[in-house]
């Protein structure tokens, strides 16, 4: 008697019943081949739906409505921030960045934080401290350009398209 190698089609599958049944085996090829569809009750620990506990969705800040407001929830009316710049604060900057400080190495017993104190002055009289101080643009040093992606265009005349001597409005060529 040989074994049976085959997996048992019937087994782990549903089969159809009735008028299906019937239909199924007048139209497929194979009938022995199986649906496909596999048995919950066989292939699924627990079964879907079959936990008596009920799922509760843990309370985060985000579910608990005072605390999350739809105006912080709503994306479409996230709009850039505009960001203020004083004179004031422009100059305090500039003063206590145009220095070159030290900055001491972190250690443990030195624990505290230099505290910057801020100081009120006009932006034309914190430029022309800082200016007075140190030289900020030489011929070497120059300032930032804007980065083109082509080279600018420097007129340069070119010989003169043929015309009468006596036009009105002469046409000048440039290259």
């Amino acid at each position: 008697m040989a074994s049976k190698k085959a997996a048992e089609s019937t087994l782990y599958h549903l089969n159809p019943r009735g008028f299906w049944k019937k239909f199924r085996d007048a139209v497929v090829v194979n009938p022995a081949i199986s649906t496909g569809l596999p048995i919950a009750s066989v292939n699924r620990r627990p079964q879907p739906a079959s936990r008596p506990e009920k799922y509760s969705t843990p309370a985060t800040k985000a579910s608990d409505p005072a605390q999350n407001p739809y105006w912080k929830r709503d994306v479409r009316r996230a709009y850039p921030q505009l960001s203020v710049i004083t004179q004031d604060d422009l100059s305090a900057l500039l003063i206590e960045h145009s220095e070159n400080r030290p900055i001491a190495a972190p250690s443990e017993d030195n624990s505290e934080v230099p505290v910057v104190t801020k100081v009120s002055v006009d932006l034309t009289e914190a430029i022309a401290s800082i200016t007075t101080t140190q030289k900020v643009y030489s011929e070497s040093r120059l300032p930032p350009a804007l980065p083109v992606p082509h080279k600018r265009w420097i007129p340069v005349r070119a010989p003169d398209a043929p015309h009468d001597p006596h036009a009105y409005f002469p046409m000048h060529l440039y290259r």
